[in-house]
């Protein structure tokens, strides 16, 4: 069981450098000349609730399993993670309505 728990809070640390990472752009991007607009907020706070979502579903699905499967299952979910905020980063730079108040 201790073994569960290091890999979940081994996992917990990446999870939470991508929540912070995706809070740091959102403020930058708020913070900017032309500001957000609501879909810009609404776009941009996804990448900061969803690594959260993941985590809790990863670990849900997770725990009652052996070490490895555990860390894979882990893993998958900061896949996941990892690829939902390049897709938000690669729609931010395309696309203007995010931007202008």
């Amino acid at each position: 069981m201790a073994l569960i728990v290091t890999i979940a809070g081994g996992f917990g640390l990446l999870y939470a450098y991508a929540v912070w990472t995706a809070l740091a752009f959102l403020l930058q991007q708020a913070n900017g000349v032309e500001g957000l607009t609501g879909f810009g907020w609404f776009v941009l706070l996804l990448p900061v609730v969803f690594p959260l979502i993941a985590y809790g579903g990863a670990f849900a699905l997770g725990w009652r399993r052996r070490a490895i499967p555990f860390s894979l299952v882990m893993l998958s979910g900061l896949a996941l993670v990892a690829v939902f905020w390049l897709d938000v980063l690669a729609y931010a730079s395309v696309t203007a309505s995010l931007y202008g108040s």
